[in-house]
């Protein structure tokens, strides 16, 4: 049995740039996202086996901590739009990239 290490080292390269780029754009969408003034605020889940559960108070305060912080945006409109609009740009391309990589690892079979 012999390994094509050539073959293997385009293999990796190509899986390692794949996940960069998908990274550096999910990472890129959110700061604009953030940017915008959307902060995505994710509740925590309470599960009755959980370590630590939010009192209904914190969850509140940190609601309120969000929306504290998107009125200090000093952008005006127009650049949260932009912003906005560079977010979903990046969630798009990322979508697309992975969209991609499924098409190549997938085996599509023609009839």
């Amino acid at each position: 049995m012999t390994v094509d290490w050539i073959a293997f080292l385009t293999v990796f390269i190509a899986a390692l740039t794949g996940t960069v780029v998908v990274v550096t754009l999910y990472a890129v969408g959110v700061r604009l996202l953030v940017t915008a003034g959307r902060v995505p605020v994710a509740l925590p889940a309470e599960f009755t086996d959980a370590i630590t559960v939010l009192s209904k108070s914190e969850i509140k305060q940190a609601a309120k901590r969000a929306a504290k912080a998107a009125k200090k945006n000093p952008l005006t409109q127009g650049q949260k739009n932009l912003a906005r609009a560079g977010a979903y740009a990046c969630f798009g391309l990322c979508a697309v990239a992975v969209l991609a990589g499924i098409y190549l690892i997938v085996p599509f079979f023609h009839g």
